[in-house]
């Protein structure tokens, strides 16, 4: 039988009836409260109540009213990515050295085992959506750069600037206090700081009625990273992982290492062999500890890791690498009982 006719007829095609606004009430869990199991359809993002409002209430709608999952996952990741106040993720994240704002993302779907994403993908705001299309128009898994681009144009994107005054000054002062010794200075001379390197993300994953699961990564990457560079976002298995009879992760922070310790596909394993999502999400962190040689190399490099985690029963998970107990690491989700901010733990308190 013809590989790519298999593929075309992968998906299976869900209706959906028409969407109303919810009011849902806002609850609060945590690692240490009696785990529950959620009632199902579920969506869940790796931010707290903030953007957790913002990011979950469109996918719920669709998942409420018995939509396409992927059209959930989508939609939920659209928001960040189009929302120019997120310096982290499609329009208005951070450039690259050069001042270029250049983006990741995957999408992963739970009955098939079928995935797709672009890396290193330019001047188009939701990636997500170009990801998506990877896997359900193409027979291949990845695209990059031109390529990526190319793709985007010709299924109907919009070739669009994505570098935002706020993200253009933010580079514009990196560029300046980068060295005391080159040419380039802020407009008080002498006042040079040392700057930092900031990483963002979003995850979004979800179960829907059916038990079927699906996710997403998203990411614009490590602020001024060099040109070309890929994190973690758009590697299947590294930035996320999706698998049907068990759950779903994903991951934020330095990609590097998400990369080298193949991190969601190691917090869905851990899940697959028992371990809540919570305690998979800190066996992952931990990992990534051990790897880099103990606690005392963590704390010197400064590097840091999140992982997110839902697993077949609706129970999520959230740990991150550093932090603090007093501002943890959060994730958020919608459910039929409500909206929920999820207080994760830390392995090494700052």
């Amino acid at each position: 039988m013809d590989r790519k006719v298999n593929r075309r007829n992968f998906l299976q095609k869900l209706t959906g009836g028409s969407i109303v606004a919810m009011s849902l009430p806002i609850l609060k869990t945590s690692v240490f409260a009696s785990s529950k199991k959620a009632d199902l359809p579920l969506i869940l993002c790796s931010r707290g109540e903030q953007w957790g409002k913002k990011v979950n209430q469109p996918g719920w709608k669709i998942l409420s009213q018995g939509g396409n999952i992927l059209d959930a996952v989508e939609k939920s990741a659209n928001v960040t990515e189009l929302d120019p106040e997120d310096s982290s993720v499609g329009y208005g994240g951070t450039p690259n050295e050069n001042g270029v704002v250049e983006l990741d993302a995957s999408i992963m779907y739970g009955p098939t085992h079928n995935c797709g994403s672009v890396a290193s993908l330019r001047n188009i705001k939701t990636p997500s959506s170009v990801a998506r299309l990877v896997m359900e128009r193409t027979d291949h898994m990845m695209l990059v750069g031109q390529g990526a681009l190319k793709f985007a144009l010709m299924h109907g994107f919009k070739k669009e600037n994505l570098l935002t005054e706020k993200a253009r000054i933010s580079w514009l002062k990196w560029k300046e206090n980068l060295s005391e010794r080159d040419d380039y200075f802020p407009p008080k001379h002498g006042n040079y700081k040392p700057t930092e390197r900031k990483t963002g993300t979003i995850n979004v994953l979800s179960i829907n009625s059916d038990g079927d699961i699906a996710g997403i990564t998203t990411t614009s990457g490590l602020s001024y990273k060099i040109p070309g560079r890929v994190g973690d976002s758009p590697i299947i298995g590294a930035g996320l992982y999706v698998d049907n009879n068990v759950g779903a992760a994903g991951a934020t922070g330095r990609g590097e290492e998400v990369i080298r310790t193949c991190g969601s596909f190691y917090v869905v394993e851990k899940m697959s062999q028992g371990l809540s999502p919570q305690k998979a999400c800190e066996a992952a962190c931990k990992k990534i500890i051990d790897v880099n040689g103990g606690i005392e190399n963590i704390k010197k490099s400064g590097l840091n890791d999140k992982f997110v985690a839902v697993n077949k029963k609706g129970e999520v998970g959230c740990a991150s690498i550093r932090g603090s107990k007093k501002s943890p690491p959060q994730l958020s989700y919608m459910n039929r009982t409500g909206f929920h901010v999820y207080d994760g733990t830390v392995l090494i308190e700052n």
